[in-house]
């Protein structure tokens, strides 16, 4: 991993915004979510990731080279590659670094602006299963947000829209809630203690500048709710949940999301038609390249059939019908219609 650019003035004129949430790591993943979104929301350019990201960036690039979207930045969850994110990092600092051909690492914290939205991003979140993981090799330290996070985060003043990936503590998202009430999955009581700190240091900053949307990951337990002063908070599911993926309109602030069954039937239908474009693709450069083995050169018509018939523009009938009526002549003195 290495720094290709870096900037601390992030401005964007997008009218909507792709946002995600946890990833980990799964290309298969992107890869659905690359291939429903120009169908979903065409216009959309920037993808904004709430973390747990920990994605090979190279493939990320080639997932996306098709798609409308031109950058990704990434606000960093626990489970990530911090033991080469934090010298990148550290070498910038308060600037966001650009890794790939369209992924940007954002700093703790950070400051965009969206069609003139404010946007405050607070990457970092604690651990509950550390004591699964192995210090320096899938768990570091410098996950957590720390004081000095905080505080410049505060230090910067209003937001309109804050990014994290760690819950707010007395969040009004009801399924967030629950499983902080009740620990389904038994988590010690030293790691809850840690998660409690964590969500408490992102109230802080969440009650000192009052965004009017909040969103983070984390939990995987997609839902929404407000607060009694109005305040809206948006919790995103991981890869291959309900609720991963949103579409933000950053005039009203109001986030779209559409269900795992239209995602799901929409990569489906792209892989149908993907396959059908493939086979099409080879049956006209089979029928191209016999022709040349013929000491026969395709003229631009041959070439403009075979491009629509590849695109699905035209069926094989269709063309044929096409090269019947340019190519055939009626023999003089018939008439076409003649009974």
């Amino acid at each position: 991993m290495r720094a290709l650019e870096h900037t601390s003035d992030i401005v964007l004129p997008d009218q909507r915004v792709a946002v995600c949430g946890d990833w980990h790591g799964n290309v298969g993943w992107a890869r659905t979510i690359a291939r429903v979104l120009p169908h979903l929301a065409p216009d959309v350019t920037t993808l904004l990731h709430l973390g747990d990201w920990w994605m090979p960036s190279a493939e990320v690039d080639e997932v996306f080279a098709d798609t409308g979207i031109e950058r990704i930045f990434v606000t960093l969850g626990n489970h990530e590659q911090w033991d080469e994110i934090t010298p990148i990092l550290d070498a910038h600092p308060g600037d966001a670094v650009r890794i790939s051909e369209l992924i940007w690492l954002l700093p703790r914290p950070a400051r965009l602006v969206i069609r003139g939205c404010r946007v405050l991003s607070l990457g970092g979140a604690a651990s509950v299963d550390r004591q699964s993981r192995i210090e320096g090799l899938t768990w570091w330290p410098d996950e957590a947000i720390d004081d000095a996070h905080v505080a410049e985060a505060i230090a910067g003043g209003p937001a309109d829209v804050m990014l994290t990936h760690e819950s707010p503590a007395g969040t009004p998202v009801r399924v967030v809630r629950e499983i902080l009430r009740t620990n389904p999955y038994g988590f010690p009581e030293a790691a809850l203690e840690a998660s409690a700190a964590s969500r408490a240091r992102v109230t802080e900053v969440w009650d000192a500048v009052r965004p009017e949307l909040l969103a983070h990951g984390h939990l995987h337990a997609p839902g929404g709710g407000k607060t009694e002063d109005g305040r809206r908070v948006a919790s995103l599911g991981r890869e291959g949940q309900e609720g991963n993926l949103g579409i933000l309109d950053m005039k009203t602030l109001r986030m779209a999301t559409p269900s795992l069954a239209i995602i799901r039937s929409m990569a489906e239908q792209w892989e149908d038609e993907h396959l059908a474009r493939e086979r099409r693709a080879k049956g006209a450069a089979e029928a191209l390249h016999s022709g040349v083995l013929d000491g026969l050169t395709p003229t631009p018509g041959a070439l403009r059939d075979a491009q629509d018939y590849v695109d699905g523009r035209r069926t094989l009938d269709e063309i044929i019908d096409g090269v019947i009526r340019r190519h055939t002549r009626h023999p003089k003195g018939d008439k076409e219609d003649e009974p």
